[in-house]
This record gives structure tokens, C-alpha cells and sequence, in this order.
């Protein structure tokens, strides 16, 4: 059977998949060494997962700052979008740095992040980043709790569906922004019954994405991964997190047309 792997980028680095080599006692039978202080640990990747969030919030806010100075937040959203990404491909290829990099990519994408924030609540409806905030918080805890008490398990069909799913829906965006560079628009940019469908439709994705990455975690403090791999679990945790809020924003707004 093929071993499926998360959909999200960041985990399928070779780090996830590599367990910790084995020793042997002389009649044969293999010795079990832990070092907790330099393993990784779920309560760990959480932890660190945590700390992004917050880092993330406080990146968020400088967009506001900009907005209420009078400058326009789109231009350093843009850039700071550009260089969270340089920083996710950087942990990709040297998970080693990813104590260094997941909270500088926590910071610009919370740029990024607030930019867009910004925009919706101006143009679109108040109170509407609180909502989605709401939304994203209250569906992370919902599965994570389910995963936790085994109500979904994670299986090999589960990550075929889910990853084929993201594929698909990513080769979709790409279409569709290729698409507006000719004048040409998509159905799901409107507020029609099928692109909120649609909207309903990319949470659900996004959101059983978040088991995937759960498991991918899990897996790893298994294999007892170093201890730098916490960071770079709850920086792929992180860019889920980050999708999923974009999705609820859009949907949102969608339903207040």
C-alpha cells in the first residue's frame, strides 16, 4: 500500500519520514534510548504552534498601525506574503533552521495577514476579522479534539481523498488567477449559490487538511525526531491555520452579499 503523506508542503520533507537509528545489545535485542530534552514531543509542537499564533498577532497588527497613520497597508502585505513564503521553501529544504524561521515566517505572514484583514473590514463588514478569527479558532479546536479521542482516524484512504482534494483545488487557483490575467473570471468570485458552495466546500478541505497535519506530527514525536522538528511541524501546522482563515474571510463575505 502506498504510504500517504500530508498535503501540506512542509511535511513532506524527508525529515518526517527518517526514524532515529536503532541499538542493539549484545544478546540482540534493541535498546530504547530517550532524550526528551532533544526529541520531539506533540506537547512541544503544540507549544511552539502556540507561539507562532501569538507571534503571528502581533504581525497582524502592524497593517492596522499603517491604516490608522494613513499608509497604505497592501504594498508591505505584499512583500511580507513574498518573503513568508521564501521562508516556508528555506524550512522546506533545511528543516535545522526552522527555530530560526518559523518565527520570522509567523511575523511576515502576520503582515501579510492583517493586510488582507484590514481590507475586509473596511470594505467588506465590520467585525467580520473577528468572526473569521472566531471561525478559524473554533474549528481548529473541533478537530484537533476529534483527533485526539479517535473519532476520525486517519487512514490511507483519509489522506487520498484529502490530498487529491487540495491538489485539485490548488490547480484550480492557479487556473483561475492565470484566467483574470486575461479578463476572464471565475464563478467562485462571485456570490452565487455555487461559489458559496464552493467557499463551504475549500473549509472542509482545509479543515480535514489540519488531521493530516495532526498525524504528520504525531508521527514524527514517534520517531523521535530532533527537537527542532516541534518548529518546523507548527510552522506547516501554521500554513493550514493561515488557509483556513483566508477561506472563512472569503466565505463571510460572500454571505453578507
Amino acid at each position: 500500500m502506498i504510504n500517504q503523506k500530508s498535503s501540506n508542503p512542509l511535511f513532506k520533507n524527508k525529515s518526517f519520514t527518517e526514524g532515529e537509528t536503532t541499538l542493539y545489545r549484545t544478546d540482540g535485542t534493541p535498546v530504547e534510548i530517550i532524550d526528551y530534552n532533544n526529541t520531539m514531543t506533540v506537547n512541544g509542537a503544540m507549544g511552539k504552534t502556540a507561539i507562532l499564533f501569538g507571534l503571528l498577532l502581533v504581525g497582524a497588527v502592524v497593517p492596522f498601525y499603517f491604516g490608522l497613520q494613513g499608509i497604505n497597508p497592501i504594498i508591505p502585505g505584499i512583500i511580507s506574503a513574498v518573503i513568508a513564503l521564501i521562508l516556508v521553501i528555506a524550512a522546506s529544504f533545511s528543516p535545522k533552521n526552522s527555530p530560526y524561521l518559523a518565527p520570522a515566517y509567523a511575523l511576515f505572514e502576520g503582515v501579510f495577514v492583517g493586510a488582507i484583514s484590514l481590507i475586509f473590514e473596511v470594505y467588506v463588514m465590520p467585525g467580520i476579522v473577528l468572526q473569521g478569527i472566531a471561525g478559524t479558532l473554533v474549528t481548529f479546536g473541533v478537530c484537533l479534539a476529534l483527533y485526539r479521542f479517535g473519532v476520525v482516524k486517519v487512514t490511507e484512504q483519509f489522506k487520498s481523498i484529502v490530498i487529491a482534494s487540495t491538489l485539485a483545488i490548488g490547480t484550480f487557483y492557479l487556473i483561475s488567477w492565470i484566467l483574470t490575467m486575461f479578463g476572464i473570471t471565475m464563478f467562485h468570485h462571485g456570490n452565487s449559490l455555487m461559489s458559496i458552495g464552493f467557499s463551504i466546500f475549500v473549509i472542509v478541505i482545509a479543515a480535514l487538511n489540519l488531521f493530516l497535519d495532526f498525524d504528520m506530527i504525531e508521527q514524527g514525536a514517534a520517531r523521535r525526531q530532533p527537537k527542532y522538528m516541534e518548529w518546523f511541524g507548527a510552522m506547516g501546522l501554521m500554513v493550514t491555520l493561515v488557509w483556513l482563515y483566508m477561506e472563512i474571510l472569503r466565505l463571510l463575505a460572500k454571505l453578507k452579499d
